[in-house]
């Protein structure tokens, strides 16, 4: 079957965003539920990474987070849904799912014109001190699912074989 691409430099960052988010949900995909809250690094300072369970639910967040930089860069005000913890990986599958569709509706009424900003004041200032525009944001986005993604390949390797991590 021939794969349909979106169209556009818009159609391209969701192309990718959904491929990211694709690739976690069949990284996490066979992880026991057991698994999932098992702490895998208990040294780590970053609350948002002991466990597969603490990424998800970070990534997952930070899914809706991005989406709302982007709304309220367009005036629209939305308070970022809290971090939800949850106890299979199915549902945390559920929500990478939901997330993306959010960022997809968001995204249906961007024009390509408006992903690139060049003016400092007309970029989206985020809570940990980066300012991006919207193409910014969302290679972040990508990038940001393809690095937990990583690092729960890492987890889950640590915790189904006994290894230090």
């Amino acid at each position: 079957m021939m794969k349909v691409y979106r169209q556009g430099a818009k159609g391209a960052l969701l192309d990718e965003y959904e491929k990211a988010i694709t690739e976690l949900k069949n990284v996490i995909a066979p992880i026991s539920d057991e698994d999932l809250a098992t702490v895998a690094d208990p040294l780590t300072a970053d609350e948002n990474c002991r466990s597969i369970q603490t990424i998800l639910s970070h990534v997952v967040s930070a899914a809706y987070s991005y989406t709302i930089y982007i709304m309220h860069h367009y005036g629209y005000q939305m308070v970022r849904p809290e971090e939800t913890f949850h106890t299979t990986v199915k549902e945390y599958i559920r929500d990478l799912t939901e997330a993306f569709h959010f960022t997809e509706t968001v995204f249906r009424d961007i024009k390509d014109s408006e992903l690139e900003e060049f003016e400092q004041e007309k970029k989206i200032a985020t809570s940990w001190g980066q300012v991006y525009d919207i193409e910014q944001i969302m290679e972040h986005a990508i990038v940001h699912i393809l690095r937990h993604r990583r690092q729960i390949e890492r987890y889950r390797d640590i915790i189904c074989n006994n290894q230090p991590a």
